[in-house]
């Protein structure tokens, strides 16, 4: 017996299409304009209503950055070199641990498995906001604040990640795993040969989130020596000048999205496929 095809007409295409292109514009919109704030002088960022063309596009305000930082005791690239440690071995280290802790919770049976999971699916609910404090005194007593752990460890401690990998895992057919397990292959292998390549667009996506989220962080509740303070931070302290640095403020807001805005676009479809099966249930 034939199966009828859901038929769209053609104008319902275009109502479709003109829909998510509106929606695609509104989302986009935010981007556009920081971009162009970034350029503007300083007589055209104050201007109401606000223009959404640039008429005397100037890169003054990225002089300025220079400018203000050269007369700082810190030299910008050690800002740099700061972000990019911190974000890439956080990223790294994490993305490593919740790979390996979300391997046996979903392919695995023993003692307490549950409980565990369900203590996952709970400390999930938990925002930053509610840990600080209790991180704080932790690292106050064992002596990491004002160095890269105090950033790079509380990180290290959100369940997230294990919960994505393990969504992503736990759809992996089990044969496959088994027939490995009988042609000799250990534990770790099965993991790294088999599973860890297998559920790459999870683990990019998990990258991906951790990086932006520890790109964009400021570390002023645990860092406070000017040479190990990030890059955000540090262009804070620019902009902290009020109405004469909005330029530069715009300029600041323009290249700290630039690196998040990369590595989403480079691999956006990993990003995509990740999201369409992050819902299976185990």
């Amino acid at each position: 017996m034939k199966q009828n095809k859901l038929n769209r007409s053609t104008g319902g295409n275009i109502v479709v299409i003109l829909f998510l292109l509106i929606m695609g514009l509104f989302t986009a919109f935010p981007i556009y304009f920081s971009i162009i704030n970034a350029f503007k002088p300083l007589s055209e960022l104050y201007l109401f209503p606000p223009r959404f063309v640039v008429y005397n596009p100037t890169f003054n305000n990225f002089k300025d950055i220079i400018a203000l930082q050269s007369q700082a005791t810190v030299p910008m690239e050690r800002y740099i070199f700061n972000t990019v440690f911190v974000a890439v071995a956080t990223t790294v280290i994490y993305v490593f641990l919740a790979c390996l802790a979300a391997y046996p919770l979903a392919k695995h049976n023993f003692p307490g498995k549950e409980f565990i999971h369900k203590l996952i699916v709970f400390a999930i609910l938990f925002s930053t906001q509610v840990t600080a404090l209790p991180q704080y005194l932790l690292m106050s007593k064992t002596g990491m604040l004002d160095t890269y752990c105090a950033l790079i460890f509380p990180a290290l401690g959100s369940s997230f990640g294990v919960f994505l990998v393990m969504q992503f895992i736990g759809a992996f057919p089990d044969d496959v795993i088994e027939a490995a397990r009988i042609d000799g292959c250990s534990e770790f292998g099965v993991f790294f040969k088999i599973v860890f390549p297998s559920v790459k667009p999870a683990w990019v996506t998990l990258a991906i989130l951790t990086f932006i989220a520890n790109w964009n962080a400021t570390g002023t509740q645990v860092i406070f020596t000017e040479s190990l303070k990030l890059l955000p931070t540090m262009m804070n302290q620019i902009t902290a000048a009020g109405i004469d640095r909005a330029g530069v403020a715009a300029a600041v807001s323009f290249i700290l999205m630039i690196p998040p805005m990369v590595s989403f676009i480079l691999s956006q479809s990993q990003v995509v496929e990740t999201m369409a099966y992050s819902g299976i249930k185990e």
